[in-house]
């Protein structure tokens, strides 16, 4: 079985990164490592310096919320358990990824941060988190993977 060498509570994380990976043609290992470096949960709230919060498994920021506000999705929606958390923060890389300036690490680092300090360090746990995810995903999924070059 796939999930052998995976505690139980990074069962869902898997199916449903690589899910929304398909869904929004992201990188697997990078939709796998944003999830690991936000390390949320349902039902999470963290309040940031800015007033805003990060919501849920993949730690949602409430500032994105008001553009999505128009189709209905609340926060509720992000800090619920299931797959749907993961395709909207997959949704969010994906914009990050064809809309910013920048490389590939840089963009998808967006999703923490675009404040250069910060992001240079999300940036470099990304990396080494992405390195580690392809390396899984290759021996257990054929998937789309980006390489830190």
């Amino acid at each position: 079985m796939v999930f052998m060498d995976l505690p139980p509570t990074m069962q869902e994380r898997v199916v449903c990164s690589v899910e929304a990976s398909v869904k929004y043609d992201v990188p697997a290992n990078i939709v796998l490592s944003v999830a690991e470096l936000e390390n949320g949960k349902p039902g999470m709230y963290r309040s940031n310096e800015n007033g805003s919060q990060d919501i849920g498994t993949m730690q949602f920021n409430t500032d994105y919320l008001k553009d999505l506000s128009v189709y209905g999705i609340t926060a509720k929606d992000v800090a619920e358990s299931g797959c749907y958390p993961y395709e909207l923060a997959t949704w969010r890389l994906r914009n990050h990824i064809l809309h910013d300036k920048g490389d590939l690490w840089t963009k998808a680092a967006n999703y923490h941060s675009r404040t250069p300090e910060y992001n240079t360090i999300y940036r470099t746990k990304l990396k080494v988190a992405a390195r580690k995810w392809a390396d899984w995903l290759k021996q257990h999924f054929n998937t789309k993977t980006a390489t830190n070059k």
